[in-house]
């Protein structure tokens, strides 16, 4: 099992929505991570958009966060600047404050695995003293 895992919307999309074509794979990936997985109220929100017509989907997520399974991180106003800068060093992949979120987290948190399908973004992201991320699935 891996633990402490970030947690991106792609995947939480995934798993959610069993139309979606990634969405075997990535229940097979979850059952392999150590729960909590970590996220922002940012992921969570740009996956409730992805789901706005899949209510019992929503429901769903928002059940996994209440039982525990998802964790939310706190983010105060630290973040902003933070964030700002972030944005503007990664403006050519033109990243969503979401992905920023999860980027911010890894730093304050020490957390350096991210169960995400954004590989292209995430293999360039670099968090603390250049460090690289351990993306899920490899």
């Amino acid at each position: 099992m891996i633990a402490r895992v970030l947690l991106d919307t792609g995947p939480l999309v995934a798993v959610l929505a069993r139309s979606d074509a990634r969405h075997q794979e990535c229940v097979e990936l979850l059952n392999q991570l150590a729960p909590p997985l970590l996220t922002s109220w940012l992921v969570l929100a740009e996956a409730d958009w992805l789901l706005r017509t899949h209510p019992v989907a929503i429901q769903q997520m928002l059940s996994w966060v209440h039982s525990g399974m998802i964790r939310i991180l706190p983010m105060d106003e630290a973040a902003i600047p933070w964030t700002m800068t972030f944005l503007r060093r990664y403006q050519k992949l033109r990243p969503q404050i979401a992905d920023a979120s999860l980027v911010y987290l890894a730093e304050v948190e020490d957390i350096d695995t991210v169960f995400t399908l954004d590989r292209r973004d995430f293999s360039t992201y670099r968090f603390g003293r250049n460090r690289s991320f351990r993306i899920v699935p490899e």
